[in-house]
């Protein structure tokens, strides 16, 4: 008992080595710490958090002795929310961590070493999110609404007033939206605002578990023509989401991939690539290496709202993109309409539970654009023979699983990976996305 209340105590440690998600690695007693923010060579105060019986996890307190590649966080809040990771590293350093967790994965997991590594594609790393959940919380111990990010090492919302990361207009909203939702009278009944930056438009969506009277209402509508933004309520589930200012939305929110001629409209609770210029490049390097030609018949697997299936289909003959959220099918066919495009066709399917036999999978596909969840693509790797692609492109967002299905398509499959990079879609966060292309 009296060891592990020690171990509540502030405790002084040197950093050994690091994570790939910003957390330095120091030993004491025999046992790992895990303390975000610190940096190898550094001398540390932390605390310990979290108790595991392999490891602990810490938070720090104080730098005693800084590492000459910690830089000064530009978020007044940086280490107490839990929104970034990395502030205290330059982008550059950044990139080369996510890069070499990428490449550590490859040879760890995959043991597959690609032709080439790909140069980072990176873009701007500030107010880039246009997706985000704020969380919303009445403290009466400080005398006013919380909004924001939960915080790193507890389940508390940060006491913030702005944000670095978040897109404009959103970044200084903050404070405007603790004053609004403290005018309330549900103010106690409102648990999050999701943010959606669109090119035409911002929107508020307010989780609302009681009805907002008349003059809520009217409090909302004013906050949204002040702001210039959109005003959602919803009560319940995702199909409750119901406009309140303004009366009527000048059409839905979208945003436009102008290289391919193409605008992807979405719902203001939908997912979409969050970082704006990111994905407009992340999209252009898919196509490029791909290079579907006019009579290639292409796959787009885990479609969503066509985000990659329509650009494809600008350059090639035809594209079907599958996708297992019926309402995601949904949304993609209809931008297909909204684009004019009719070499595009989308149907909804269970990718995690495919066996290879389906009529559809076996169609004389000649390339093939997998973008899955974190889970990645098992089941679609497993059975790659029998679609018969010339080329893949993978783009991830979990260099794990990535890795994973690589060493299935390389060292059972036939394929060779050709190229792998990181895509710098979440910078300052410990989140990496990447890319590779696998040829037959």
């Amino acid at each position: 008992m009296g060891r592990r209340q020690r171990r509540r105590e502030p405790e002084t440690a040197r950093i050994e080595s690091a994570t790939h998600d910003g957390r330095g690695i120091a030993a004491t007693e025999g046992k790992k710490v895990f303390i975000a923010g610190a940096l190898p060579g550094e001398e540390v105060r932390f605390q310990r958090r979290k108790f595991r019986r392999n490891y602990d996890e810490a938070e720090l307190l104080e730098v005693l002795e800084a590492s000459p590649a910690r830089i000064g966080a530009r978020c007044a809040v940086f280490g107490r929310c839990g929104g970034c990771s990395l502030q205290h590293i330059s982008e550059a350093a950044q990139r080369d961590i996510k890069q070499q967790a990428l490449e550590d994965n490859f040879e760890r997991i995959a043991q597959v070493q690609p032709g080439t590594w790909l140069e980072p594609v990176s873009g701007p790393a500030w107010h880039y999110r246009r997706r985000a959940r704020l969380a919303v919380k009445d403290v009466h111990g400080k005398g006013r609404v919380l909004v924001g990010f939960r915080e790193r090492h507890a389940p508390f919302i940060t006491d913030m007033h702005r944000c670095e990361i978040l897109a404009e207009p959103v970044h200084e909203l903050i404070d405007p939206l603790s004053d609004l939702v403290g005018t309330l009278s549900i103010r106690a009944r409102l648990p999050q605002v999701e943010v959606s930056v669109a090119d035409n438009a911002t929107a508020l969506v307010f989780r609302v578990l009681d009805p907002p009277t008349a003059d809520d209402e009217a409090r909302f509508r004013e906050f949204g023509e002040r702001h210039d933004v959109r005003i959602y309520l919803q009560p319940g589930g995702l199909d409750s989401v119901g406009l309140c200012y303004p009366e009527m939305a000048l059409g839905p929110l979208y945003y436009d991939l102008p290289e391919f001629d193409v605008r992807i409209a979405f719902d203001p609770v939908g997912f979409v690539q969050v970082n704006r210029d990111i994905n407009q490049r992340m999209v252009h390097k898919a196509v490029e290496m791909l290079a579907p030609g006019p009579a290639d018949r292409v796959l787009d697997l885990f479609c969503g709202i066509g985000n990659f299936s329509l650009p494809l289909a600008r350059r090639s003959g035809e594209v079907l993109g599958a996708e297992g959220d019926a309402m995601l099918v949904k949304a993609a066919a209809a931008n297909a309409a909204l684009n004019g495009i009719d070499n595009a066709s989308f149907r909804q399917a269970d990718l995690g539970a495919i066996d290879g036999s389906e009529a559809w999978l076996r169609q004389g596909w000649d390339l093939v654009l997998l973008d899955p969840a974190r889970s990645g693509a098992q089941e679609i790797a497993a059975h790659i023979d029998r679609i018969g692609p010339r080329r893949i492109v993978y783009v991830s967002c979990h260099p794990g699983t990535l890795a994973r299905d690589a060493g299935v398509l390389v060292n059972e499959k036939g394929y060779r990976c050709e190229s792998a990079g990181i895509i710098d879609m979440f910078p300052h966060t410990a989140h990496v996305e990447s890319i590779a292309v696998f040829n037959k």
